[in-house]
Parts: structure tokens; sequence; C-alpha cells
């Protein structure tokens, strides 16, 4: 187009060249040349009016779509404004209503009211009843608390003692089954004839015929018996921790009386007595250890009337019995 518009000047140009005066001409051109300036300047505005139109072509389509958006977000605001106001009508009218039933319910129902609050009194009262009861059991509760903690640690007291004595016990019984196995082994050789060792309730019983100890209505130690007796003496002998009781022991047929004799009572204890000085002579034994003891015919080991019943009865007991001092001072603690 400018190319058209040049090519018009020169034609123009020409012709008035041709008769047109010289000012005339130039009055001409400087015309020519200002519209073609002015070409120029509106071309450039117009391309500044081209971008400038694109520009608000893309703001108008963004402009649109925000419109529509917001048309869009007016809709769902609008459903959800609607749908907010039912829901308000709806809880108005339940808050009328239920004010017409608080009202009717009050003007209804004085009198249950009052009633009401009669029980509550009555309540309350044997709440504080209750509450007052509570807390006296819980006086009571601690008070026996109390009690129970001072009879658990005196029980804890008990056991520990019983625990000792326990401990005493067993070592007692121990004592008294290696005692047992010590005389046992010292008197091996007599076993058959006339003696026997046997534990009973924690004492070593050492039981001797009289074929072993003594001739009959005697109470003088035969020479075999003595020997016997002297070995079992280096045992008790060793064992310093065992007190020792000898029992003499007779049947039931009365002894026939005598000067140095005068029945079945007085021959057991002379019997005993001999057996004590016996174990006494020649050895350590401390005397307060031994207790001599006569028991006549009155502990029999067999109460029928036969020959063998009493030759089982007429016999010696030697009694061993391990010092119970610990459990003594634990019982008198206690």
């Amino acid at each position: 187009m400018f190319l058209k518009n040049k090519l018009s000047i020169s034609l123009i140009f020409i012709v008035f060249s041709s008769c047109v005066p010289i000012s005339k001409f130039n009055e001409l051109k400087k015309k020519s040349d200002a519209c073609m300036e002015e070409n120029i300047k509106f071309k450039a505005e117009n391309e500044k009016l081209q971008v400038s139109n694109t520009e608000l072509k893309s703001q108008l389509d963004l402009l649109t779509r925000e419109k529509e958006k917001l048309i869009h977000d007016s809709l769902a605001n609008y459903q959800q404004w609607k749908q907010l106001q039912l829901d308000y009508n709806k809880l108005e009218q339940q808050y009328h209503d239920l004010q017409v039933t608080q009202e009717n319910f009050t003007k209804g129902n004085a009198r249950e009211t009052t009633k009401l609050l009669s029980q509550l009194q009555s309540t309350q009262e044997d709440l504080q009843k209750r509450e007052d009861q509570l807390r006296k059991l819980e006086w009571t509760l601690d008070e026996k608390k109390r009690n129970l903690d001072v009879l658990n640690l005196e029980l804890e007291k008990k056991n520990k003692r019983v625990k000792e004595m326990e401990r005493i016990l067993n070592r007692k019984d121990s004592v008294v089954n290696a005692l047992k196995n010590k005389v046992s082994d010292a008197l091996l050789g007599f076993e058959n004839k006339g003696l026997t060792i046997k534990v009973v309730n924690g004492k070593v019983y050492v039981s001797l015929e009289e074929k072993l100890l003594f001739k009959s209505g005697s109470t003088v130690v035969d020479p075999d018996g003595v020997k016997a007796l002297k070995k079992l003496a280096k045992v008790l002998e060793q064992n310093t921790d065992i007190n020792i009781m000898i029992e003499g022991h007779t049947d039931d047929v009365p002894y026939r009386s005598d000067a140095s004799v005068k029945d079945n009572w007085d021959l057991s204890v002379k019997r005993a007595t001999s057996i004590v000085r016996i174990l006494l002579d020649g050895t350590g034994i401390d005397p307060k250890r031994l207790t001599a003891a006569g028991r006549g015919e009155f502990v029999p080991v067999d109460k029928t009337k036969t020959p063998e019943a009493r030759q089982k009865n007429r016999r010696t007991e030697i009694i061993l019995t391990p010092k119970l001092d610990e459990l003594f001072k634990i019982l008198e603690n206690n």
C-alpha cells in the first residue's frame, strides 16, 4: 500500500511538474510528505492497536472464563444458600415448636415439677446420708487397713520365726539321722544280739534287751553289755549337743524284794543308774547331759501275757535327743 501511494505521488509530481508552477508543486510536495509521515504514524499506531487488540482479546477471553466460573459459583452458592435457608426455616420452626412445648410443659406440669423437686431434695438428703456412711466406712476401712498392716508385719515376723524353726528342725533331723548312722556303725556287731536302733519323733532310740545287759533280777551289766555301752559312749562323747535319757523297763511279773531291790520300779531305776555309771566311767561325757529313769512295767511294748511278750518288755532304752536351745529361744521370744 505504501508503494502504491508513493507511485501515485510520483505520477502527480510528473504531471504537475509539467503544468504546475514550482511554488504550487512545492506546496503539494509538502502536503505529500506530510501525508506520508502521517501514514507512517498511522501504520505504527495501527500495529500498536493490533497488539493492544490482541492483548485485549486475550484478557477478554480470560474475563469471559472468569465470568462463566463466577456464574457457576454463584449458582452453586445460590443453591447452597437456598438449602441453608430451608434448613434455617426448619430449625426456626423446630425452635418455635420446642418453645411452645416448653411453655406448655411449664404451664401444665407445675405440680409435677414440685413433685420432682421434692424427690430431688429427698434424693439429695439420702445421698448426703450415704456419703456420710461412705466416709465412716472409709475411716473404718483405713483403720482395718492399719490393723491389717500391723498383722501382716506380725505375720511376717512369725513366718520368719517359723522358717528359722524349720531350719533348726531340719538341721536337728539331719543331726538325728547322722547320729543314728554313727550309733549303728559303732554297735554294728550287737544288732543281732538283742539291740535295735530306730528314730521316733526326732529322737534316736537305742533299745537293749535284758539278755544283752543283765541276768534275771540283776542290776550288774554283763561284760558283753559293757562292751556295747563303751562303744556307744565313744559316739556320745564326740556329739556334745545330744542329751541322753536312760530308761529301764521290766515285765509285769512282781519282783521278789530283797535287801537291795524292792520292786520292778526300783529294779528299772537301778539298772538305768548302772548304765549311766558305765557311760560316764573313763569318758568326757558331761553328767548334766544324762538322765536315769525307771519306768517299771508300766510302758510295755507288748501287752500280752506271753513269755515272748514279757521278754520284749524287759529292756533298757537309751534315748538320744538333740539339744533344742535355739528352738526354745525362738519359742520364748514368740
